[in-house]
């Protein structure tokens, strides 16, 4: 006799999925039945492949807006109208055939940015009226399970080293000399490395963002001691330790997430921003206690030396580097992640000129700034085909004030509020006119985003 807790174990052999938290959904049972085309096939067969892209889409980072175009696209070649209501993890789709409607909610464990998935996604939408909408179902997601199961670009040591990279970069733009570069460089290294191997292992991302902070922040300070056994006077670069933090910047889901606000995409804004602040407040947090344990303190960099063109030569070169490397933290392959260096750097050093030679206020050529990647972005996507999203954010990551935030938020935890409160409220502005400029680029270039519907 079979009792209830043998039953049990018989079903969780048998459907695995159901052990997740967050149940698995076995999209081969939703469709087995069904051996006529798409297009013909029953309404709940076509809504679960709607529902299946915008989840895709939603789990690669991007946002409501471009996840709604795409259930549209296949929505309209599969013969229904399309409602959506999208969230950051989950989304709530109804499809209607002019006789019936079914809704069905659909939702993720976590989001993550994956710009080469995003790629294909787009590839499959665009041509899923032409290629796949007259296909078994069966056949469509089979193709949807390949572009999911698609192994990353990069091995965790190498995105450990594209963080060592940007980051190594990020801080010689923020003033840092060759000591913060080569003790960033190791600090982000070990803490992407870190955070990426949690990840596989599917930690929650507070965790994964707690301890690759503490990796990095740890492996700073053990470089320059390291590195004060042999040079003089190390203790004067302990300025560079904010930098091994910064490949933490959530710049996907803030970016995306001001871009839905503007779209009156609440839901899916506000959980994005809140998601890119809980990440940006746990960095900080993380960094600050572990200052105080070291002893640092956010102090002015040494003077690097360089006069303009030299200066502006290295800051090219710097910032092709950081959105580089950022790019591949992304996973996007290698003539993207190029393509985006090669914007960032043209939009950066324009960025860092205004503010140095023209004494333009910071919030304002952080606009400027991320207005030409936004159009850069725009001219390369009709050239490549690229999605602007996998380019410009990439390219404006390396702009957001992450010292202004540290020092605000270390001068606070120190009672400085005056002083804390003010490093704030320049970080806030410059958040605020990033997204901005994107917004506008998009605005000119694009009819389509100009319109409510």
């Amino acid at each position: 006799m079979t009792t209830p807790t043998t039953q049990a174990a018989i079903e969780d052999t048998v459907h695995p999925e159901r052990l997740h938290h967050h149940m698995a959904i076995r999209w081969e049972k939703v469709i087995e039945n069904d051996q006529v085309p798409a297009r013909q096939a029953s309404l709940r067969v076509r809504a679960s492949i709607v529902g299946r892209v915008g989840l895709l889409l939603l789990s690669s980072g991007t946002g409501a807006w471009r996840v709604r175009d795409a259930m549209n696209i296949v929505a309209r070649a599969l013969q229904m109208t399309c409602s959506a209501d999208i969230g950051f993890t989950s989304l709530t789709v109804t499809c209607f055939d002019g006789v019936e409607s079914f809704t069905e909610s659909l939702s993720l464990a976590s989001s993550g940015v994956n710009t080469d998935k995003l790629t294909q996604l787009q590839d499959f939408v665009q041509r899923f009226a032409s290629d796949y909408a007259d296909q078994k179902p069966a056949l469509i997601h089979q193709q949807l399970d390949a572009i999911k199961k698609e192994p990353g670009n990069y091995q965790p040591y190498q995105s450990g080293l594209a963080a060592g990279l940007a980051c190594a970069g990020f801080i010689f733009l923020l003033g840092g000399g060759l000591i913060e570069m080569i003790c960033c460089f190791v600090g982000a290294g070990l803490g992407q490395f870190t955070r990426k191997l949690l990840g596989k292992r599917h930690w929650t991302s507070v965790a994964t963002t707690t301890l690759g902070v503490a990796v990095a922040c740890l492996a700073y300070f053990l470089s320059l001691q390291f590195l004060g056994l042999f040079l003089p006077n190390t203790s004067a670069h302990e300025a560079g330790y904010i930098g091994a933090m910064l490949f933490v910047i959530p710049g996907f889901p803030y970016i995306t997430s001001i871009l839905d606000i503007t779209k009156n995409d609440m839901r899916s804004g506000l959980e994005r921003l809140t998601f890119a602040l809980t990440t940006i407040i746990t960095a900080t947090f993380i960094g600050w206690l572990l200052a105080l344990g070291f002893g640092f303190k956010p102090q002015n960099f040494l003077p690097q030396g360089l006069s303009l063109y030299p200066l502006i030569a290295l800051r090219l070169l710097a910032s092709i580097a950081g959105v580089y490397g950022f790019s591949m933290m992304f996973n996007s392959k290698q003539k993207m992640a190029i393509t985006a260096g090669l914007i960032g750097a043209v939009a950066n050093t324009t960025r860092l000129e205004l503010v140095e030679l023209v004494h333009c206020p910071p919030a304002a050529a952080a606009f400027i700034g991320a207005l030409l990647a936004g159009l850069l972005a725009s001219v390369v996507n009709q050239k490549l085909r690229y999605p602007r999203i996998t380019l410009t954010v990439p390219s404006i990551v390396i702009m957001v004030p992450g010292l202004y935030i540290y020092r605000g938020v270390y001068n606070l935890g120190l009672n400085n509020v005056g002083t804390g409160a003010e490093w704030l409220t320049k970080a806030l502005l410059i958040m605020l006119f990033l997204p901005f400029g994107l917004f506008v680029a998009r605005f000119i270039l694009d009819k389509r985003w100009r319109m409510v519907d």
